[in-house]
């Protein structure tokens, strides 16, 4: 059923914070960044447009400047994200150099998308950077907004983008398989949901709460991502973080993760 994603020609990847972080130490996870960049490198050699969209300027602040995750001041987390944005954009600049590659910050508020002007600008500039072979790496610009901050992981922001960018397909990495019927860290014999077609309120009720330490997305945003993109026609697949190679699993038409139909 899912040879078609082989023909996909402009995929969007959203990365939360909680992957690219060890647990144990909340430190960055650099071998799993490095085979990130790798694959995503890999799938634009292949002809096809790549949009990195990336949290973890927060924990990246909070890790460098040794303030607790679990600090609540808005003010503090924004002043983390301007030092972490710094740091995590240039960490993904070094390593897809490494493979011929260039990447470009593209910090997006929700202002981007509400004002006509601004979105316009938002389109133009990401077709220039598909042309000029780049890849655009997004986040939400937490240092002047705080919407992301409250009520997301940029799951819905990612969803924005596919639409901006008229993407084919969005995949969200997660900390889990994909969607389950209910919580599988509580319900062991959780039963695993191959495909949606139908995105009713049955499904949007699985949604769990908020995510880890690390991020602030919890499967009830990537569902409001999944509503996002099949409203435009996207198709979307939520798979697990641990294993970054099931991005290229995805491309090759393998049977992985949670795939929403447009």
């Amino acid at each position: 059923m899912r040879e078609f994603l082989k023909d996909k020609k402009r995929i969007i990847v959203k990365i939360g914070s909680s992957a690219l972080f060890h647990t144990e130490t909340g430190k960055l996870n650099y071998m799993k960044i490095e085979r990130l960049v790798r694959i995503l490198t890999d799938t634009a050699n292949q002809g096809k447009d790549v949009v990195l969209v990336s949290s973890g300027a927060i924990a990246t602040g909070k890790n460098t400047v040794g303030i607790s995750l679990n600090d609540a001041s808005i003010p503090v987390r924004q002043a983390c994200a301007a030092i972490g944005q710094a740091k995590l954009i240039t960490l993904y600049q070094r390593m897809f150099a490494e493979y011929n590659r260039t990447a470009a910050q593209v910090l997006i508020t929700g202002y981007t998308i509400q004002r006509e002007i601004s979105r316009i600008n938002a389109v133009n500039t990401f077709e220039e950077l598909f042309k000029l072979g780049a890849i655009p790496i997004v986040n939400e610009n937490d240092t002047v907004t705080t919407e992301e901050i409250e009520f997301g992981d940029n799951d819905c922001l990612s969803a924005t983008v596919a639409v901006l960018t008229g993407a084919d397909l969005l995949i969200i990495l997660s900390d889990i398989d994909g969607l389950y019927e209910s919580d599988p860290h509580k319900d062991p014999d959780a039963e695993f949901i191959s495909c949606v077609e139908n995105l009713d309120e049955h499904i949007l009720s699985m949604g769990g709460g908020r995510g880890s330490a690390y991020g602030t997305g919890g499967m009830a945003s990537k569902l409001e991502a999944a509503k996002i993109a099949g409203a435009a026609g996207i198709d979307m697949v939520i798979t697990n973080a641990n294993d970054v190679d099931n991005i290229a699993r995805i491309l090759s038409g393998e049977e992985t993760g949670t795939i929403f139909m447009a």
